[in-house]
């Protein structure tokens, strides 16, 4: 069995660690070998995110290196950019069209590309870019576009529907799981 690798990347405070969790719990229950390797940035201060989950028969290493992801889920556009190279050939980026500026944007040393998922996919990229932060408010926070992300990567794998509810609800806080489970469900749509 080949491993499989995903990348979850964003900024901090967007919930990549909850989506990592998540995703390393419904692998774990369905018998696979998993990986997860988390690297935070400025985290705290909005810096990049990264989190690495592998999973297959038996996997050695929770890195993901250049040109190895088959799946990167970025939760923002610069992030989607910041790590394409890291797409396998043949691997989709799933995206969040929501712009968060980093420092150099906000302090006006840099811009913020506009154009940065045209040129993901005029460079043949597979790139399935969706407004994950409007549907996340309505199931009722914007704080679950991480869910919602999961629901989208959960359209492109193999686990049944089922299997991702019974993990949202093992890894999300009781309270907080019936809007979880609404923006899973918007993410498949």
């Amino acid at each position: 069995m080949k491993t499989t690798n995903i990348m979850i990347v964003g900024v901090g405070g967007q919930g990549s660690l909850l989506a990592s969790k998540l995703l390393g719990n419904l692998l774990v229950d369905e018998g696979y070998d998993v990986k997860v390797s988390e690297v935070h940035g400025m985290s705290q201060r909005g810096g990049s995110v990264v989190t690495y989950v592998r999973f297959g028969e038996k996997v050695h290493s929770p890195i993901i290196d250049k040109g190895e992801a088959d799946f990167i889920v970025s939760f923002e556009k610069i992030e989607a950019a910041r790590y394409a190279s890291y797409l396998s050939d043949g691997g989709k980026i799933i995206v969040n069209t929501q712009e968060i500026e980093p420092m150099p944007v906000i302090t006006g040393a840099a811009e913020y590309p506009t154009d940065a998922l045209l040129k993901l996919s005029e460079a043949g990229i597979d790139v399935d870019a969706l407004d994950a932060l409007t549907p996340a408010t309505e199931a009722g926070s914007a704080k679950a576009v991480n869910i919602l992300l999961m629901g989208r990567l959960s359209k492109y794998m193999s686990i049944p529907e089922e299997k991702w509810i019974m993990a949202i609800k093992k890894s999300v806080a009781p309270k907080f799981v019936e809007m979880n489970l609404k923006a899973f469900a918007l993410g498949r749509k």
